[in-house]
């Protein structure tokens, strides 16, 4: 009779199995992670690794799928997909949030920041806390903030010296206000357009210009439809990671934990990768002679930066000024 109820309540007792790879995906934790650029681009390195990372410690109970190059959504789709549940892991830039989030186009300022460590001392300020406090309450819970680079201009026209070379150039922007101001300041047209996009328009010759980081030029291929490139480093573009909150909370802490953990080692690896790719992609442009380069002088640069003053004064009186006094070029002041 002991034999048999030991018996009995061994059956009854189920252990969860230590192999976790043989879970279905109905067992395991599964994190749809899209986002819309090359898969050897900062980010899309980063959110492989994420992946690798994640699924390594959690022994194969938490699976993350990443999808990048707009594999399952646009840019115009991704985000409202994470809020439906459809996804749960996004890496939009800071400009794509704006539509939710408008504080956050203060990032597109131009000329607002000089480095990247100016960057993220903004983002830890008061007024970085007070803005990812309204991602929250938008239904995102923030993980980190990846880095892509400072913004450079490429066209097929001339090379952009002064505010007077933009007249009449047609541009490919990101959804924002404040992009479509900065080039409606300069004298150029602008319209908002999904990333993979950017290419097949600028070969059309629909558009003939637009604005990105090195290594986003280079993976696209922008280099091969676009004659002139303006070293400029005019404008910042980063990425917000961000999971659905609603999802987030489901989670198991242990998992929250790791995932925490996971993206704090991801993200110091992303930021010291992007910086080396821009690096590497800018003397590749140097050197492959496929596009003429141009670098800002500093009186040059000080003609760009006076014709856009202007922005700063817009958006203080949209958004008030608390946003504007903590970036670098105000808070000694």
């Amino acid at each position: 009779m002991i034999i048999f109820l030991f018996l009995l309540n061994a059956c009854q007792v189920q252990s969860y199995p230590e192999d976790h790879e043989q879970l279905s995906e109905e067992e395991r934790i599964v994190i749809r992670f899209s986002h819309v650029v090359g898969e050897e681009t900062p980010k899309g390195l980063a959110s492989r690794k994420f992946a690798e990372l994640v699924e390594e410690r959690t022994d194969g109970y938490v699976e993350v799928q990443v999808f990048p190059n707009s594999f399952l959504y646009k840019d115009g789709e991704e985000i409202e997909a994470l809020l439906a549940g459809d996804v749960q892991m996004l890496a939009p830039s800071t400009s794509k949030i704006t539509a939710l989030v408008p504080e956050w186009k203060v990032i597109d300022i131009p000329f607002a920041f000089e480095n990247e460590e100016e960057i993220h001392d903004y983002l830890n300020s008061s007024a970085g806390k007070i803005l990812e406090d309204k991602l929250v309450q938008k239904g995102f819970y923030p993980l980190a903030f990846w880095e892509s680079g400072f913004k450079q201009v490429t066209n097929n026209r001339n090379a952009l010296h002064y505010p007077e070379d933009f007249e009449g150039l047609e541009f490919r922007i990101m959804s924002s206000d404040i992009l479509k101001e900065q080039f409606s300041l300069l004298g150029a047209h602008a319209q908002v357009e999904t990333f993979d996009q950017v290419f097949p328009l600028l070969e059309q010759g629909v558009l003939n210009a637009q604005e990105n980081t090195y290594s986003n030029i280079v993976s696209k291929n922008i280099h091969k439809v676009q004659d002139h490139l303006t070293v400029s480093n005019h404008g910042y573009l980063g990425y917000l990671v961000l999971i659905n909150d609603d999802f987030w909370k489901s989670l198991p802490d242990e998992v929250q934990v790791i995932i925490i953990d996971v993206m704090e080692e991801v993200t110091e690896w992303e930021i010291k990768k992007a910086r080396e790719l821009n690096v590497q992609e800018y003397e590749y442009l140097q050197e492959c002679q496929c596009i003429n380069i141009h670098e800002l002088s500093d009186e040059e640069k000080n003609t760009w930066e006076e014709t856009l003053d202007p922005l700063y004064e817009r958006f203080t009186e949209k958004y008030g000024s608390q946003y504007i006094h903590y970036l670098p070029r105000f808070l000694n002041y």
